[in-house]
């Protein structure tokens, strides 16, 4: 039987102030990527966040990005390597302590919107992330996009990597996401989106936009928590999956 990992994205709120449905999509994923405060969330979120996690089962993982709260980590800041490191030691840093002391531990880290992006493409970035994570924990798994130069940097210093492949984007001839400026970035339709994840992970193929098959690994697929229809999508995928014959775990037992 296949077996994969279902991650999204969560713990992107603020207080008081709530965004998407975190608690009921924990029910159907495998591994959860909370926010650190510097693209969203803030601490009480991520012990909130964490706290729901323990308690489902689920994975924990860190989801650094860039400080950039008005732009939600989808804007590309120019900072140099040693920077990209230290932004991501200090996010591990603050949500292994509450992982700590909710009595939990961290799976796995994925960085997040445009740190994610350059660090698919930018051998330095890519190691700067990787180093950070290797230097912090050295048992963690590095979630990055299939194919990337962040898997890729992950492997050379010996890090257990998650090939991540995504269930609602389309893919370019290179093996990128395409830009979410392009109006065709997104697949909205569930059984399109269904159907092409599970292409990926029982035939490790893709088809970009022009048409050419590509060849890809995934280990992990990303859904998205924040959408007006997310907790129902989340539940068709997986639902989907196993009917496929394809078996939710956590990464760290998929990579066993």
């Amino acid at each position: 039987m296949h077996k994969v990992d279902l991650n999204c994205d969560m713990g992107e709120s603020f207080g008081a102030y709530k965004m998407g449905n975190d608690e009921e999509i924990l029910n159907y994923v495998s591994s959860a990527n909370i926010a650190c405060g510097f693209h969203a969330g803030d601490p009480s979120t991520m012990r909130n966040t964490v706290k729901l996690a323990i308690d489902k089962g689920v994975g924990i993982g860190v989801h650094p990005g860039f400080n950039d709260l008005s732009g939600f980590g989808r804007r590309n800041i120019d900072l140099t390597p040693r920077e990209v490191y230290d932004l991501v030691v200090y996010q591990i840093g603050a949500l292994s302590g509450f992982a700590s002391s909710e009595g939990g531990s961290l799976q796995h880290v994925k960085p997040h919107g445009a740190l994610y992006n350059m660090a698919s493409i930018s051998r330095q970035i890519s190691e700067a992330i990787a180093e950070a994570v290797y230097n912090v924990d050295s048992r963690l798994i590095l979630f990055g996009l299939a194919g990337s130069e962040l898997i890729k940097a992950g492997e050379k210093l010996g890090l257990k990597t998650a090939s991540e492949v995504f269930s609602d984007r389309t893919y370019q001839d290179n093996g990128t996401l395409t830009s979410r400026r392009d109006r065709r970035a997104l697949i909205e339709d569930h059984e399109t989106a269904v159907a092409q994840v599970i292409r990926m992970v029982k035939d490790g193929e893709v088809t970009s936009l022009s048409g050419k098959n590509l060849s890809i690994k995934a280990d992990t697929i990303c859904i998205h928590g924040d959408g007006p229809h997310a907790l129902q999508f989340a539940k068709y995928i997986s639902d989907a999956l196993q009917h496929a014959g394809i078996s939710i775990k956590k990464a760290s037992m998929v990579l066993a």
